[in-house]
């Protein structure tokens, strides 16, 4: 006993004479942390399928494979850049506006510490925030843009725009040196793919219905449950910003949990005085909303101002909502009211709310520091419009070696099938099946005749 005692009195005296011991004691990594980062990253993983089961709900039945199919390839190849060049160009030293490749297919990037969980752990963490960003701007596009191109712009937009944007933010770059505040992604995630999606949209123009015939979810339901899965996920998304399991972590955690049951209360209250009642997919999308809002302020706010932020963010993005359908700007399933209009709210009111007490750092407008929302106000300017007009030179560049859009034929009859072979559904809109006569040329299936489909013109006018 006496010896042990001896020896830790040892081990203390020789951590307090040799700072470089100490700093390898500081840097150990932390079973707590890296557990509850493990459990995070699963937890935004999971977001990317809530969020395919969000759009695709919303969509037509002849399109909802193709829609969540947009959302799932970018598991595979935004995953597979951002391990590639995506990570490197994030977080690589470089300059003020870009990474370099220094860590380029994971150079260096191995267990050892990064703060206090291993550095391999934090790529992954961050690689499923690179993963559900791409996937968001999707519901600019759907039901029109055809998929290869699609995976195209994903994975030059990964590279291009999401890269160098996250670098400005979290990787030392000029947003951050400017001491903007975005816990978990305000601008780096959902104003940078609202900007994104408003300029794919105008590209890409309407659907071929669009203004002609209600173009209504063909399934509540997985709208529900994309929410429900999508709010569950986000406790990771920023809880596990925090890359710790501390006192952060946990005020993340609830402000993630009290944001957005205001803003489905706000909402509920807005949706039933206008209309009488209160919708199912006005609360879903009132739950992203104030999810999205909560955000950038997650860990910089107390949670009595979580909830003021998430009522407050309600109105903005509800009535640009109503406003978005009344004009020609197809954003089809709203990325820009959701996640533009949100994350401009949460990123504004972070500088208004931000509260050193909780924090222990950052101040903003109602705790005596003014500056902070002008440096807030900047960051979103600065990002929407990088993102929107990369956004804009990438579809041009796809454009000019392939079509964007599929054909009136295509959107008439339907992308899943065209698209992927297969459908949602075997009845109802599963009428139209039966089409590989057309892909083929030659009147059968894999060798099977099949029976030929009425022509569109026919379809149209039943």
């Amino acid at each position: 006993m006496l010896r042990r005692t001896l020896l830790l009195l040892a081990g203390a005296m020789a951590l307090v004479s040799n700072p470089a011991l100490a700093q390898d004691a500081e840097a150990a990594i932390s079973s707590a942390d890296t557990a509850w980062l493990l459990a995070s990253t699963a937890l935004v993983l999971l977001m990317t399928p809530a969020l395919a089961f969000f759009y695709g709900g919303l969509v037509r039945a002849k399109n909802a494979l193709n829609t969540m199919m947009m959302s799932f390839v970018a598991l595979g190849v935004s995953g597979v850049i951002w391990a590639v060049a995506g990570y490197s160009l994030a977080f690589g030293e470089g300059g003020a506006f870009i990474g370099d490749f220094s860590m380029a297919f994971l150079n260096g990037v191995g267990l050892e510490p990064n703060g206090t969980i291993p550095h391999l752990l934090f790529m992954a963490f961050q690689g499923t925030f690179f993963i559900i960003t791409a996937a968001l701007i999707s519901g600019a596009v759907v039901e029109r843009m055809r998929f290869g191109p699609y995976v195209f712009f994903i994975a030059l937009w990964g590279l291009l725009v999401y890269s160098p944007i996250c670098h400005w933010v979290w990787g030392g770059g000029w947003i951050a040196d400017l001491g903007a505040l975005d816990f978990a992604g305000g601008a780096v995630v959902h104003v940078n793919a609202a900007a994104g999606a408003v300029v794919a949209a105008l590209l890409l123009g309407t659907r071929r219905d669009y203004g002609r015939l209600a173009l209504l979810p063909h399934h509540v339901p997985f709208v529900l449950l994309g929410a429900g899965l999508l709010w569950f996920g986000w406790f990771g998304f920023n809880g596990g910003s925090a890359l710790a399991a501390d006192g952060i972590a946990v005020l993340a955690f609830v402000n993630t949990l009290l944001a957005p049951a205001a803003t489905l209360v706000v909402w509920n209250l807005v949706d039933f005085m206008r209309t009488g009642k209160a919708t199912a997919v006005g609360a879903a999308t009132a739950i992203v909303v104030g999810l999205v809002a909560i955000t950038p302020a997650a860990g910089f706010v107390s949670p009595m101002s979580a909830i003021a932020l998430g009522a407050f963010a309600a109105l903005p993005s509800y009535f640009v909502i109503q406003w978005r359908a009344r004009t020609r700007l197809d954003d089809s399933l709203d990325v820009f009211a959701a996640h533009g209009v949100g994350g401009i709210t949460g990123a504004l009111l972070t500088g208004v709310l931000a509260d050193s007490v909780w924090n222990g750092g950052a101040d903003g407008l109602f705790f005596g520091n003014a500056a902070q929302l002008g440096i807030q106000a900047l960051s979103i300017v600065a990002v929407f419009a990088y993102s929107a007009a990369m956004t804009f030179v990438i579809l041009k560049a796809i454009g000019l070696v392939m079509d964007l859009r599929a054909d009136k034929k295509a959107e008439s009859i339907g992308l899943d099938v065209l698209n992927h072979g297969e459908e949602a559904y075997s009845d109802g809109e599963g009428a139209l099946l039966l089409l590989d006569e057309e892909i083929n040329g030659d009147g059968y299936s894999n060798g099977i005749p099949v029976i030929a489909s009425p022509p569109v013109e026919e379809l149209e006018s039943v």
